[in-house]
């Protein structure tokens, strides 16, 4: 069991989603964890969901860690200098910062060419989504330079340099993986190493009410999506950053844009159910499959429309690409992405 006991730790938007699994997971390997976002028993601001930052500090506590709820809003800059004051003045030391904060579902516009995207719902996807990590990292780093061994995680989607399908959404999940390595060579000199992480096809709150299902049944919604049986939960990448951040070799990864199925393979970490779902290895085969179909679905083209921007840049997919753009060209396009 990856051991943290006396670091403290912070996780910005740990609400609900990966946010929270990394909490509960860092909180699992005994570190005391500040909880912070915006919805707060005290007056959520997400009437859509229900999670709030005290539940998460609970199951953080209940998981064998210290648990801390702060409301924050990572977009005021005020509100990130009195968090970190004040976990200059419990703890005088700062190791693990997490900046996890997203907001962006309810912003993008998926389907749309950028020349089409209203920029004003793009404009706040990015404050949302880059501004806070970067306020956060600001504010925080210098009380992790007071420290020795720190870890700065940007969480992301993908760690492809291809497109994601959505301008706005793209630019917000490439440009913290940027800030990652940004960083991580400003802080060369410093023991703090940054990387970002992705998850794969996480089993959110959100995601687990969308198919009907909750975490105790959710193989029923395979039927509905083949690709769910391949999901993790949001404590798998939790329990990757909290090896990552015990691991005394951590700072030859940084700069890195890392995924959580590589990452949970090096350090035999597992799910809940002791699984280790890797989302490359799984794509890689369906795509495989759908390219020897003599009469693909129009999901088996949609599947490939989308992943076929993000292997850009990827020579070692080179081959897979080009059978890709064939297949597609005789099959018909199918249509803008939903």
């Amino acid at each position: 069991m990856t051991t943290l006991h006396a670091k403290v730790a912070v996780v910005a938007g740990a609400t609900r989603g990966a946010g929270r699994g990394i909490a509960v997971a860092l909180g699992e390997a005994g570190a005391t964890v500040y909880c912070t976002g915006r919805s707060s028993r005290e007056g959520p601001t997400n009437p859509k969901r229900p999670e709030t930052i005290e539940e998460t500090a609970e199951l953080v506590t209940f998981a064998g860690g210290t648990g801390i709820p702060v409301r924050v809003d990572h977009t005021d800059e005020t509100a990130v200098q009195r968090l970190i004051e004040q976990v200059r003045s419990d703890h005088g030391r700062l190791e693990i910062l997490v900046n996890d904060i997203w907001g962006g579902d309810e912003l993008t516009e998926w389907g749309k060419p950028f020349w089409e995207l209203d920029v004003a719902r793009g404009f706040e996807m990015m404050e949302r989504a880059i501004h806070t990590h970067i306020i956060t990292s600001r504010h925080a780093v210098p009380l992790m330079r007071d420290g020795s061994d720190g870890l700065l995680v940007e969480v992301t989607d993908g760690a492809f340099h291809g497109y994601r399908g959505q301008l706005f959404y793209d630019i917000c999940k490439a440009s913290v993986i940027r800030l990652a390595y940004a960083m991580s060579v400003e802080l060369a000199a410093d023991t703090i190493t940054a990387v970002a992480i992705t998850p794969g096809f996480l089993r959110s709150e959100a995601v687990l009410d969308h198919f009907g299902v909750t975490e105790t049944n959710w193989r029923d919604a395979i039927d509905k999506d083949p690709h769910f049986a391949h999901s993790e939960t949001p404590l798998l990448i939790g329990r990757v950053i909290a090896a990552l951040a015990a691991d005394p070799t951590k700072s030859s990864r940084a700069g890195q844009p890392l995924t959580c199925w590589d990452m949970a393979r090096h350090y035999g970490t597992t799910d809940i159910d002791g699984a280790q779902p890797h989302w490359d290895e799984h794509l890689d085969a369906a795509i495989e499959e759908i390219l020897r179909s003599p009469s693909p679905s129009p999901d088996d083209l949609l599947l490939l429309k989308a992943r076929l921007p993000q292997l850009d840049f990827d020579l070692t997919r080179a081959k897979q690409r080009t059978q890709m753009d064939a297949f597609l060209a005789r099959n018909g396009d199918p249509g803008p992405r939903q």
